[in-house]
Order: C-alpha cells, then sequence, then structure tokens
C-alpha cells in the first residue's frame, strides 16, 4: 500500500511517521518550501490525547528527545482579571506538555524526512483505474500515484475544496495576535493556560514553554485597525498599549518587550453529516479547524494520524479503512469544534457556530 500525503504540519509528518513504523509506503508533499517557511504560531499544548499519540508514532529515542525539549505547565487553566485578581481555575488533571512548533515539527521530519518533498502544491488529484487507485497532482506539472490520499494540508486545504466542496471554514469574529515574551514575564504563569480578561473581549493569553513565554492579545475583529499584518512590530505593541488602558503594569512589561508578532484571524469549520468514503480522506484543521480556545486542536490532529494509521494498518480494503477512520474522527472531531466554539463564545467574545451545514445539493 502506499500513502500520499498532503501537507507536512504536525498532523501529517505524524501520520507518516506512524505509517512508516506501520510497514506502509508513505509520501508527503508540502507546499511551503521549508519547515520554517510560515508563521503559524509558536508553543503548542499536549493533554493526554496528543501524547499518546506522538508516543505511539515515534520511535523510543525520537520520542524522548521530545520530552527533553517540552515545558510541563501546571496542570490547570487560570482566568485573571485586568489588574490580575484571580476570577476562575480550571484544574485539568492528567499529561499536559508545551512545546515548541517547529520542534514538534523538525523531531516529527527527522524520521521520515527522505519521504519529504517540500514547494510541492497541490492543485487536484483523480480516482484512476476504476477507483482502484489515486493521482495527486502538483503544481509542477509532477503527479503521483497511490492507494490513498490524505489531505493534511490546512485551514485553507485544496483536498477539502474538491473533496468536501459544501464544507465551510468560517470567521470566528476574533483576531489574535501572537508573540514571545521572554520567559522570566510568566514566572508565576506556569499553567496550561492563564488569560488575562478586560473588557470588550479582549484578552492576553500567556503560556511558558522552553525558553520563551507565549503572549497573545486577541480581540473582536470589528475593534481593531484593518492592515494588521503590515504594521511594524512597534505598532502592533503601542496598539495594544492603548487597548488595554488601566491594565496591571504587569501587563504593560510584558506588552512592551513582546516580540515577533504574527496577527491572524481566528477561523473554525462548521460540522457537517457523514459522507461516502472513498480513497480520499482529510485530518487535521483540513476538516476541524477550531478555535483555540479549548487547546485541542493540534491534539486532535495527532489523535486522527494515529487512528488512520491503525486503519490502514489492518489491512485489506483501503476504502474500508478509510471508512472506519472517518467514523470515528466526524465523531470526536466535530465535538471538539463543537466544544472549542462554546469555550471561546463563553471567553473570548467568539461568535456561535452558524448551523451545521446539510448534505451537499
Amino acid at each position: 500500500m502506499r500513502v500520499i500525503v498532503a501537507g507536512a504540519g504536525v498532523g501529517g509528518l505524524c501520520l507518516a511517521n506512524a505509517l512508516r513504523g506501520a510497514g506502509i509506503e508513505v509520501s508527503v508533499h508540502e507546499r511551503d518550501p521549508a519547515v520554517g517557511s510560515r508563521r503559524q504560531g509558536y508553543r503548542l499544548h499536549l493533554g493526554e490525547t496528543g501524547i499518546e499519540a506522538l508516543s505511539s508514532a515515534l520511535p523510543a529515542g525520537r520520542w524522548e528527545e521530545l520530552l527533553a525539549g517540552a515545558h510541563v505547565p501546571e496542570p490547570r487553566f487560570v482566568r485573571l482579571d485586568p489588574r490580575l485578581n484571580v476570577l476562575d481555575v480550571m484544574e485539568h488533571g492528567g499529561r499536559h506538555l508545551s512545546v515548541d512548533r517547529e520542534a514538534l515539527r523538525r523531531t516529527l521530519l527527522a524520521g521520515v524526512e527522505d519521504a519529504v518533498t517540500f514547494g510541492a502544491r497541490l492543485t487536484g488529484y483523480e480516482e484512476t483505474g476504476h477507483r482502484s487507485t489515486v493521482t495527486a497532482g502538483f503544481a509542477d506539472g509532477s503527479a503521483v500515484m497511490g492507494d490513498v490520499l490524505v489531505g493534511a494540508d490546512g485551514i485553507g486545504s485544496a483536498v477539502r475544496e474538491r473533496y468536501l466542496p459544501h464544507a465551510r471554514v468560517v470567521g470566528t469574529g476574533l483576531v489574535q495576535l501572537y508573540g514571545k515574551i521572554p520567559l522570566a514575564l510568566a514566572y508565576d504563569m506556569g499553567n496550561v493556560f492563564t488569560a488575562i480578561t478586560g473588557p470588550g473581549h479582549r484578552t492576553v493569553g500567556v503560556a511558558p514553554t522552553l525558553g520563551y513565554a507565549t503572549c497573545s492579545f486577541g480581540a473582536r475583529a470589528e475593534d481593531l485597525p484593518p492592515g494588521l499584518d503590515l504594521m511594524s512590530q512597534e505598532d502592533l505593541r503601542a496598539l495594544v498599549m492603548e487597548m488595554t488602558p488601566g491594565w496591571h503594569p504587569r501587563v504593560h512589561d510584558m506588552i512592551a518587550r513582546w516580540a515577533e508578532i504574527i496577527p491572524l484571524e481566528l477561523r473554525t469549520s462548521v460540522p457537517i453529516p457523514s459522507w461516502p468514503a472513498t480513497r480520499v480522506t482529510l485530518l487535521g484543521d483540513a476538516v476541524h479547524a477550531m478555535s483555540p480556545a479549548a487547546g485541542a486542536g493540534a491534539n486532535v490532529a495527532l489523535r486522527d494520524a494515529t487512528t488512520l494509521a491503525s486503519a490502514l494498518a489492518r489491512g485489506g480494503d483501503p476504502v474500508k479503512a478509510v471508512r472506519a477512520y472517518e467514523a470515528e474522527m466526524t465523531e470526536y472531531g466535530f465535538a471538539a469544534v463543537r466544544a472549542s466554539a462554546a469555550n471561546g463564545a463563553r471567553f473570548l467574545g467568539q461568535d456561535p457556530l452558524p448551523e451545521e451545514a446539510g448534505q451537499p445539493s
């Protein structure tokens, strides 16, 4: 069996590792020219689901390497007001890790680098040979044939656009600016996540990992000026200072030392009913993108990867394996989308999820 994976993000690379461990041939095709080409944010939170998936997909040595570069946070979510008074504490329990996104991708890449092609933008696919194979086409005119094509190509998935054209990705009404602050500024905020929430759904989020802490600022899109991606770092810091008047001086110290700031619109998928299985499938943000409010996106993508690899490793008809995977994935994946949207509405002022899509016409 040969599996073609479009996308070398965390989910696609975890899948490649799990497939290779099961003795299944895999090739990965990534549209970006290199691992660090695109700015996506920094720290990732891994809970029990993600930890279990990664530890099963990686050989022992690389799993130990990943652990050595991870931070172990206090297993709780803490919400503070702008003067840093405690509003809520939610204990999570279980195992939690905080890891650098690029470091995680490089660890995953190390075991499958020979199977990964960068600068390969998928432009389409077709099922061939009376649907007994699938051929993926790329922008450079090349084509690859396999038994299964997996769209792990993110929220703007080219695979999803053709495979499930009725599936919608919508804005949440929120924009977040992601950046880094010195670890020392988060000295007593070593939780899974600390959210400092103020009026107008404005939120500063802090989460340490090894070597730095992530610091984010979120607000309603209509309260922010256009062209954030064209603004200088100095101007972005000044904007957030202006939007947090009267907040604790320590918050302003964080903003003053904020660096590598990336503005991103927060978007979410809209759950859809099940669909007929084929030799094409999706994982991660390509099928169930979600608000970061539940800290579940990376964990669910990693679970997708090991769930799909396990289904394919059982052998037999690949379409039956895809069907079994999709039945499980859509249940837990869209449940996570709904939970993330509910948390986002409660804590961040996210728009409610639109009505769920029906079957395509």
